[in-house]
């Protein structure tokens, strides 16, 4: 059975109003799962299931390394 997650996260390094590839690139990647992205002053965040949790993380967390990232915290909420 599929559940509804919401999943918050930051990419740093973190520059306040000016995301970095690091950043857009994790976004662009999200997004081109059909995906929306609502970006936050300090966090970005999405909604997505449990059964292709995994592979959003993945695609995430790949584009934001190959770009440069040097941390991402991720929160991943029961919704």
């Amino acid at each position: 059975m599929s559940t509804t997650v919401h999943v918050e996260f930051t990419i740093e390094p973190f520059i306040e109003g000016e995301p970095g590839r690091h950043v857009t690139a994790a976004i662009e990647a999200v997004q081109a799962l059909g995906i929306a992205v609502e970006l936050g002053p300090f966090s970005s965040s999405f909604t997505t299931t449990t059964d292709n949790i995994g592979d959003v993380i993945k695609v995430l967390l790949d584009a934001a390394y190959r770009n440069g990232a040097t941390h991402v915290n991720l929160h991943v909420e029961n919704q």
